[in-house]
């Protein structure tokens, strides 16, 4: 169960938001709670994005100064054993 916010609107926008929410068979409640998910998981996706883009540019620099010893803490030769997708 989500936790319970409240928010203040207008008569205009809020008569437009439960006109909205209507339409798509929603609660002005789930309409609400719908907008705000899906600009955090866009804000999410864009962060992400960003980070997939630095780190494909600084994979070169990366890997020289630090090397790609992807399992340090793995003994001996274990880490050439393990299959390079598994991090």
């Amino acid at each position: 169960m989500g936790k319970q916010t409240n928010i203040r609107l207008d008569e205009a926008v809020k008569a437009a938001a439960e006109d909205r929410a209507k339409r798509r068979g929603l609660s002005l409640q789930g309409y609400v709670a719908d907008l705000i998910e899906a600009d955090v998981n866009q804000s999410r996706a864009a962060f992400m994005a960003g980070a997939a883009s630095f780190l494909a540019a600084y994979t070169d620099a990366f890997e020289a100064e630090v090397g790609e010893d992807r399992y340090p803490a793995l003994p001996g030769n274990a880490a050439e054993r393990a299959p390079r997708d598994a991090a």
